[in-house]
């Protein structure tokens, strides 16, 4: 049996820009996983799977990244559609991080959040909108890729049953 890559590399196709809205949507085959290829690990959605979710089986170091190219000057959050199935386990008391930074040497913005609130199972938006986690795309920026990611690999805990339906990029309009 061959060996392939333990990482799941991201699907660019699977990355939706719509320019007029300023809103990009990076569904779950257009993440990059760490141990995404490891069927012990994730459930990757088929291509043909339309919108079902990524489901995080078990891990004890959670890394799922992602980038978009191409942003204009402004501002803009960084949200993740997820939700905790019934038999989640290993989030009580953990925090995951939402970090991005725009372009390579970038400084990271990041925001913290408890997915363990009740164990909630409906999808939910993190960060929620109180703790915004906003990124400035400066107007003299040479690199407007914004680079992002969902953490958790301090505790060492394994935990399981959470569902990633996508990562959105959106821009925010002063009123």
């Amino acid at each position: 049996m061959a060996m392939t890559k333990p990482h799941y590399a991201a699907d660019k196709n699977s990355v939706i820009k719509d320019e007029q809205g300023g809103t990009c949507v990076i569904k779950p085959r257009g993440l990059n996983i760490v141990w995404g290829n490891d069927e012990r690990y994730w459930k990757i959605p088929k291509e043909t799977d339309g919108d079902k979710p990524v489901e995080l089986l078990q891990v004890s170091w959670l890394e799922v990244t992602g980038s978009v190219d191409g942003l204009r000057p402004g501002k803009y959050k960084l949200t993740f559609d997820v939700k905790l199935t019934a038999d989640a386990f290993g989030w009580k008391d953990i925090q995951v991080f939402l970090m991005a930074k725009v372009g390579k040497k970038g400084k990271y913005k990041w925001a913290r959040v408890k997915l363990d609130q009740g164990l909630n199972t409906d999808k939910v938006s993190i960060p929620a909108d109180t703790q915004k986690l906003k990124i400035e795309v400066p107007n003299d920026t040479t690199d407007n890729t914004l680079h992002f990611g969902l953490y958790e690999v301090w505790s060492g805990k394994w935990k399981g049953g959470l569902e990633i339906y996508n990562a959105k990029v959106t821009a925010i309009t002063e009123a």
